[in-house]
């Protein structure tokens, strides 16, 4: 994700490449009629794909922005011949720009046998077209259209023994709970998110309230006929999203540069949506997968194992402990088992010997120092 404030926060060096506009409108449709209804879909189920070789193996990535040209080598870098009979999961912010987003999956598609995708809140910016007269909801569309012409799967599947379910999601404010961080002044969210200007909505539809979050958990009900054979037929399950199901998986806002971040980065209905896919206590067997926050994380909570395995920027890349240029994509599931967990993952790590505390909004000292200069600065 973008924050508006990114030169000051986060100092991100902005080196996006250029790309021409959508080559056509796409039709508007109502909400939930994304795909239609009122006819039997068929739950697809395919071999193995691996014969007399190694068992199915399934790798997951997020965040890509292959607006970035450092992040778009990267891509081009992977090889071709070793993913030829695996499985990736692209867990959304593809890219910016339709023509780099359509470059990114089919240099994915051209590297391993299945690409599966959900859209993030970067693919559904208008902002750099040539035409941004359309909506991002007609974007979506245009989107998915790629993904079926590219061979990229959007709906649930089973691979094998193995069912794999995209999860449709947007995030609401109202997914952060815990305490408001109010020792120092923290800039509004229209003024540290790109999502509020990048995006165009209609008129009902917003992030200040559940209405987004609504729409887009409601597509998902296309799929249920689907979702429900793929429950009874396989015992291992892979969910995923590009937003986060839990604030749980987030920092808590006092170790956090922008403490408003929760506000803009999870929605409840995708937990119920996936505790309803997985199952309230949730088992050894099941996993959701997840982006947005350039976070690593690998943890069980409630049963449920959940993973961010981001490319994230090229800057915080450098910053992070295992960067991601040769560890990514992540391997989480071969030969019938769940991989062993993603590590180091400095936050995750961090809550699995330390408790939360998110009534404590004292700042983390890393925090209150960046706060304190700013405030000096600025006097």
């Amino acid at each position: 994700m973008v924050l508006r404030l990114a030169s000051s926060y986060m100092s991100i060096p902005q080196t996006p490449r250029t790309s021409t506009s959508l080559s056509q409108r796409v039709p508007l449709r109502k909400p939930g009629k994304m795909w239609k209804r009122g006819c039997t879909r068929r739950l697809d189920i395919l071999p193995s794909l691996n014969g007399d070789g190694p068992g199915l193996r399934v790798f997951v990535l997020s965040d890509l922005h292959t607006d970035y040209s450092e992040n778009m080598m990267w891509v081009e870098c992977l090889s071709t011949a070793k993913h030829k009979r695996d499985v990736l999961l692209v867990a959304g912010d593809v890219a910016e720009t339709y023509n780099n987003f359509v470059l990114t999956m089919s240099l994915l598609k051209e590297r391993f046998k299945h690409v599966f995708y959900v859209p993030g809140n970067h693919d559904l910016w208008c902002r750099r077209e040539s035409d941004v007269s359309f909506s991002s909801l007609e974007k979506l569309e245009k989107l998915l259209d790629a993904c079926k012409r590219l061979g990229v799967k959007t709906d649930p599947m089973v691979i094998g023994s193995l069912g794999i379910i995209p999860l449709l999601s947007w995030y609401h404010e109202s997914f952060d709970r815990e305490e408001d961080i109010t020792s120092f002044r923290i800039p509004p969210l229209e003024m540290a998110c790109k999502d509020y200007h990048a995006c165009k909505w209609p008129e009902e539809l917003s992030n200040r309230d559940t209405s987004l979050a609504s729409y887009f958990d409601a597509m998902n009900e296309n799929n249920m006929d689907l979702i429900e054979d793929i429950k009874k037929t396989c015992e291992q399950i892979i969910t995923f999203s590009h937003f986060v199901p839990r604030q749980e998986l987030c920092p808590e806002k006092r170790m956090l540069f922008y403490p408003n971040l929760p506000k803009i980065i999870g929605s409840d209905s995708l937990e119920v949506r996936l505790r309803s896919i997985h199952g309230a206590e949730g088992s050894g067997s099941a996993c959701h997968v997840f982006g947005h926050t350039h976070f690593c994380w690998d943890a069980v909570l409630d049963g449920i194992r959940y993973v961010q395995a981001p490319l994230a920027y090229p800057r915080e890349r450098k910053r992070r402990m295992n960067g991601g240029e040769n560890w990514l994509p992540f391997c989480i599931y071969s030969d019938g088992e769940f991989a062993e967990r993603l590590s180091p993952c400095y936050w995750s790590d961090y809550y699995s010997v330390n408790p939360r505390q998110p009534r404590n909004t004292e700042l983390a000292p890393w925090v209150a120092r960046f706060y304190s200069q700013r405030k000096d600065h600025n006097t």
